[in-house]
């Protein structure tokens, strides 16, 4: 399969990684010489510098024979642009388009792109799954030495009332975000202070896990 990532930031470095890993054929059209430079030099020859919305860098890169075309820089406007040039003009069979900003996933599926990646939607999506008081593993990062945690503060929780910069965690944990009954996300600060109800994504290594919920439950 012949994959084009217009974007060559963490996600499309990330996704070119793994793509080449199990056998795809990959381009990634990369604007920044410097990006464009590293990518090649950890990856092999596959980034092509140019502006991935511009007709010539997309025939370039070979949208005419692409499976699929990943739009995935960090500015909506791009992405949007490079996925209606990719099913339009190129008649690529799967465009994927990544949305930085929530509020502009409206455009994009008015426009007829459903197949959209936004990294906020996903994360909100499976904090608002039914969960129990205890943690619960949401995920295994890249890196295997990480994952992605959930908690549920209960009432009685030796968490309830401390600062973020108070908790006894342990090392290499992080508190990543705090949902509150207003479903507003949170990034939690030093001074961040936790209360009941609170759900808490947290990165640590899987030894930790049973720390960070005796830290944060006081369940063993």
């Amino acid at each position: 399969m012949y994959v084009i990532l217009v974007g060559g930031g963490k996600v499309g470095r990330g996704a070119a990684r793994d793509l080449i890993e199990m056998g795809h054929e990959v381009c990634i059209v990369e604007r920044d010489g410097n990006t464009a430079w590293s990518l090649n030099n950890e990856l092999g020859e596959v980034a092509l510098l140019g502006d991935g919305a511009e007709i010539h860098v997309q025939r370039a890169a070979g949208m005419t024979r692409a499976d699929v075309v990943v739009a995935c820089t960090g500015r909506d406007q791009v992405n949007l642009a490079v996925a209606q040039t990719a099913q339009t003009r190129f008649n690529v069979p799967k465009v994927i388009a990544r949305i930085n900003d929530p509020r502009n996933e409206r455009i994009f599926r008015s426009l007829g792109f459903h197949n959209t990646i936004s990294a906020t939607t996903a994360i909100v999506s499976a904090i608002e799954q039914e969960v129990s008081a205890g943690l619960s593993r949401l995920t295994q990062l890249r890196s295997s030495a990480f994952v992605l945690a959930e908690l549920v503060i209960p009432q009685l929780a030796p968490a309830v009332g401390c600062q973020v910069r108070d908790l006894n965690l342990p090392s290499h944990t992080v508190l990543a975000l705090i949902v509150r009954d207003d479903d507003e996300p949170e990034i939690p600060g030093p001074n961040t202070m936790i209360q009941p109800g609170d759900i808490v994504i947290a990165v640590t290594q899987p030894q930790h896990e049973s720390g960070l919920r005796a830290a944060l439950t006081g369940e063993t």
